[in-house]
């Protein structure tokens, strides 16, 4: 469905108009008027069946040479319709009834009835507690680690010599990394 309705005035010579044949709606639309040659007098009128729908403000519109100009077409709240489509005519008239042109409109109920109603508390937050741990308890099993790593480091490179001394390093470099870690999960 579309929102506007393009109606060509002038533009196969004085008085003419160009009118789409059907025009499908679910609730307000615009007739927008592109005038192509001289300043004329558009009427837009809906039929009965149409009315019971919708309404347009004023029937008579004058175009300027080169102007455009949207006329909108109000409704009645959607809710309001009947359950099956309203089918009608929308009348267009130029050169004080020389061309009179009409447009097959139809307005859809069920495209407005379709729109999904959403209930304004669901727009806040819902204030739930976190589900997890909180994050000092997610890293204190690598910090206890990571502190009975480097104990058993510093203990290995002072009281031995050789392989003690080396594997004493390379827990100091994983106790570093823990601390690392811890680090980064805790941001």
């Amino acid at each position: 469905m579309t929102d506007s309705l393009a109606v060509a005035v002038n533009r196969d010579g004085l008085h003419t108009l160009a009118v789409p044949t059907e025009f499908e709606a679910g609730g307000p639309f615009a007739v927008e008027l592109h005038n192509h040659g001289e300043a004329a007098h558009v009427y837009l009128n809906l039929d009965d069946r149409l009315s019971t729908v919708a309404r347009i403000g004023a029937t008579n519109h004058y175009v300027e040479t080169g102007e455009s100009r949207r006329i909108q077409v109000e409704t009645r709240d959607p809710s309001a319709w009947p359950n099956d489509p309203v089918r009608g005519k929308l009348k267009v008239v130029v050169g004080h009834g020389q061309e009179t042109q009409y447009a097959d409109v139809t307005f859809d109920a069920e495209h407005g009835r379709n729109e999904v109603q959403v209930a304004p508390d669901l727009s806040t937050p819902a204030n739930e507690p976190d589900q997890g741990p909180p994050p000092v308890l997610r890293v204190l099993p690598v910090v206890v680690l990571g502190s009975v790593a480097v104990l058993l480091a510093v203990a290995a490179v002072f009281t031995g010599e050789g392989v003690n001394a080396t594997v004493g390093g390379l827990a100091t470099v994983a106790a570093g990394l823990c601390a690392v870690a811890a680090y980064f999960l805790l941001r």
